[in-house]
């Protein structure tokens, strides 16, 4: 059975929603929890510190905080709080966000800023918050809330779209320099009926879609025996992987290095069957020389060599 006892959690955005949902399976399994949430006054919002009394009310441990994500003295005295109150932070849940839909020939550049700057930039401002401490005890547990909105699109939500795709940028690079300190970092791709997304979808639907359903997913992702680098899909009670993978590529000679040519031979560039999933980025710098070279009878050194 998969348990948190001994184990502290930072959950951001949790007054309600996801995060809510999120908190209190954390603690429900042994966890002691931050609820974090955005302060309008300097201290814990009534939200977080509702969700608190949730969690002490039925047996566990947690403590409210206000701080702003996107602001790194704020985020740095939470985490630090945590730490002299428990030892130490195991696990983020990177999950505060905001919308400001509109469509993009409409959207200010100042609502584009505030998106990014919340969900993109305040995630990596936790998550180096709680990184020194992960690698010193050689444990951590790591979790960006992207969408499918960044990996799929979604009209009105250029903002959103791009902020959510960042984050699997951001957790490819971390899940490879954390690998050696037993730091694991996944991303979830939610749906949820939250106060985000109240009004966009039918009744029938959302009475399907309760916060609830999301989170075993988290649990799993920020577990003792979880994966890294994956990006789990959950909603409605549906679980899925989203891989991204490339195509093996076709190598033409010089004479024929043209558009005209890739555009005539586009089905076999582009062929789904060929396609697999790449550890880092110099694996397709590798891939892709290592075809030329073939292609051309030239011997290259062994990798490393």
């Amino acid at each position: 059975m998969i348990r948190f006892d001994g184990r502290v959690a930072i959950v951001t955005g949790a007054g309600g929603g996801l995060g809510r949902s999120h908190a209190l399976g954390l603690a429900a399994r042994g966890a002691k929890v931050v609820v974090n949430d955005l302060a309008r006054n300097g201290e814990a919002p009534d939200s977080a510190l509702a969700v608190v009394d949730e969690i002490e009310e039925a047996g566990g441990v947690a403590m409210a905080d206000g701080a702003d994500v996107t602001d790194a003295e704020q985020v740095a005295a939470m985490v630090e709080r945590a730490e002299a109150e428990w030892g130490g932070v195991d696990i983020l849940v990177n999950n505060a966000g905001i919308l400001r839909d509109k469509s993009f020939a409409k959207m200010d550049l100042a609502d584009f800023e505030l998106v990014v700057k919340v969900h993109l930039l305040g995630s990596a401002v936790c998550t180096k918050a709680v990184w020194a401490g992960m690698r010193e005890r050689n444990y951590g547990r790591v979790l960006f809330t992207a969408s499918s909105s960044g990996l799929y699109g979604n009209f009105g939500q250029a903002n959103y779209g791009a902020a959510k795709a960042g984050m699997i940028g951001l957790m490819n690079v971390l899940h490879l320099e954390g690998a050696k300190n037993n730091i694991r970092v996944n991303t979830l791709a939610p749906t949820a009926a939250t106060a985000m997304t109240a009004g966009l979808l039918p009744q029938q639907m959302l009475d399907l879609m309760a916060p609830e359903t999301v989170t075993p997913a988290v649990l799993y992702l920020v577990s003792d025996n979880a994966p890294s680098r994956v990006i789990l899909g959950a909603g409605a009670g549906v679980y899925s992987v989203v891989y991204i993978a490339e195509t093996a590529g076709l190598y033409l000679a010089e004479s024929h290095r043209t558009p005209e040519t890739i555009a005539e031979r586009f089905a076999e560039i582009a062929n789904p069957a060929s396609a697999k999933p790449l550890d880092n980025a110099f694996a397709q710098t590798f891939k892709f020389v290592e075809a030329a070279a073939r292609a051309l009878g030239v011997s290259l050194p062994k990798q490393g060599g």
